[in-house]
């Protein structure tokens, strides 16, 4: 038996699909309702979803998803995407991992190879609101540390690590020996939360206008052993 015309296929690849479900919805018509309410019953699609849980995992998962994420919402959902960089296997299996830990959900790994890129997502409801991550875009939205971070130190050094591994980068430059420890974002808001955290963990920060920077030496190497930065 041949296989469908639109096996594979969602309304964000295909006119076609898109179409199907526009007019669906206008009808009002739900043609997934027996299918979930059968899934709900086999315990395959979640009827509850209570808080997360506050430990390290979900300190470090918020941080990367505020550098390298985005969460969008739909009708019946939301979904969460973390992009990494496809020579970057170590960030992949990582985030991969801990998405899996914090949602207790596998996400899906998927390849665009035109941009060398690679997106780990998942789809589920009310992930914006249990994360405490505001829908994207966020550029001109005020991010607000989560108190529970701030109260325990790990959660603070997690918390870093997910941030610096997203939008952070370290350089060396012999010839004058120059030293830099780069944290990156456009995110007023932001860049104040890394400046205050990278501060209160010990170390000595300076900003600019778009950039969290550690210049000492020893704090740089001392900084990068703390978070384990691009220790995978």
């Amino acid at each position: 038996m041949p296989s469908n015309w639109n096996k594979g296929q969602t309304k964000e690849t295909n006119h076609s699909v898109k179409k199907i479900s526009d007019t669906m919805k206008q009808r009002k018509i739900d043609n997934f309702k027996v299918w979930r309410d059968r899934m709900r019953a086999e315990g395959k699609i979640k009827s509850k979803y209570p808080l997360l849980k506050k430990d390290g995992n979900l300190a470090e998962l918020i941080g990367v998803v505020l550098g390298d994420g985005h969460i969008w919402k739909y009708e019946r959902t939301e979904e969460l995407s973390i992009f990494s960089n496809a020579n970057n296997p170590g960030f992949v299996k990582r985030y991969s991992r801990l998405m899996n830990l914090v949602f207790n959900r596998k996400p899906t790994i998927r390849s665009h190879s035109k941009k060398n890129c690679i997106r780990i997502r998942i789809y589920e409801k009310y992930i914006s609101k249990r994360i405490g991550v505001p829908v994207s875009p966020r550029l001109n939205k005020k991010i607000i540390i989560p108190k529970w971070i701030l109260n325990k130190r790990n959660y603070m050094i997690r918390y870093l690590r997910g941030l610096y591994e997203a939008e952070g980068s370290h350089s060396i430059h012999l010839p004058t020996y120059t030293y830099k420890f780069h944290f990156s974002n456009n995110n007023k808001s932001m860049l104040k939360n890394v400046y205050n955290l990278v501060s209160k963990i010990g170390f000595h920060p300076h900003k600019s206008k778009n950039a969290i920077q550690v210049s000492r030496k020893s704090e740089i190497l001392d900084l990068i052993k703390l978070i384990h930065f691009r220790k995978y």
